[in-house]
């Protein structure tokens, strides 16, 4: 992926044109210092001893996750599970004022429901055992009515390419991939030359503490592996307009969202 600076941040008049063109937008500082040394303390403290629900590096098998539960580093958690009951800064983050007068501009003024079922964590990127993540939809696991989903991303601390930082391919939530370009697994298959010169138009995110992306579902992005010492934090929580409705039976209608 080429080495180039291309986190967006934007003055609210050009958010909503920004995030239709490219898919994605960064607001700097939104979360304040406090709210994420509070976030962050709360998800170490989970992580030692583990309090679940949690999702394992080893259950994933994305590159570099140990092999089995049993395997060296099979216990590294990938992602700290129900995030909104976890305490009270989670739950107030994600019904925040910030966050959702950015949703609202993003969406143009639709009422949005916060779902339950997808997201709803901390990501938690570890050294040495923490893997990779390929190019990929999210909506590709999910089932709702539509394809239309915001995700909400907030760096508890510095996110680089050395810790794991995100990269997006902008304006790939507009594409319309076929079949025949994604692996078994609904990744993107970088030996297709199609897929290829999409992945050169790739950029990475750099984050700081208190920095939000806002990103489509259809957005393609994805993530190297932490080669640092120190675990990355991240929380994260999807919206979905309350007339786009999860499938009955699916696992997007598990729980039931929440009006923030």
């Amino acid at each position: 992926m080429p080495d180039r600076q291309a986190a967006r941040s934007l003055t609210a008049d050009a958010a909503a044109g920004a995030f239709a063109r490219d898919g994605y937008v960064v607001v700097r500082g939104l979360a304040p210092h406090d709210a994420c040394a509070d976030m962050a303390t709360q998800a170490l403290a989970a992580l030692d001893p583990l309090v679940g629900p949690a999702e394992f590096e080893a259950d994933v098998g994305y590159p570099g996750a140990p092999a089995a539960r049993g395997a060296r580093g099979g216990d590294t958690p990938r992602r700290l599970l129900n995030a909104y009951a976890r305490g009270a800064e989670f739950r107030r983050w994600a019904t925040d004022a910030g966050v959702l007068a950015t949703l609202s501009r993003l969406t143009g003024g639709r009422r949005l429901l916060l779902s339950q079922c997808h997201h709803n964590c901390v990501m938690t990127k570890h050294p040495g055992y923490g893997s990779a993540t390929l190019w990929h939809h999210d909506i590709r696991y999910w089932s709702f009515e539509r394809p239309d989903l915001v995700s909400v991303w907030l760096a508890l601390g510095r996110e680089r390419a050395a810790n794991g930082a995100l990269w997006v391919i902008p304006g790939s939530h507009r594409l319309r991939v076929g079949r025949g370009r994604l692996d078994r697994d609904l990744f993107l298959r970088p030996e297709s030359p199609e897929n290829a010169r999409l992945i050169d138009a790739a950029v990475p995110l750099e984050l700081e503490a208190g920095d939000v992306l806002f990103f489509h579902c259809r957005l393609f992005p994805a993530a190297g592996r932490n080669d640092t010492d120190r675990v990355k934090l991240s929380v994260v929580f999807t919206y979905h307009d309350a007339d786009n409705r999860p499938i009955p039976g699916t696992r997007s209608a598990r729980y039931p969202s929440i009006a923030p």
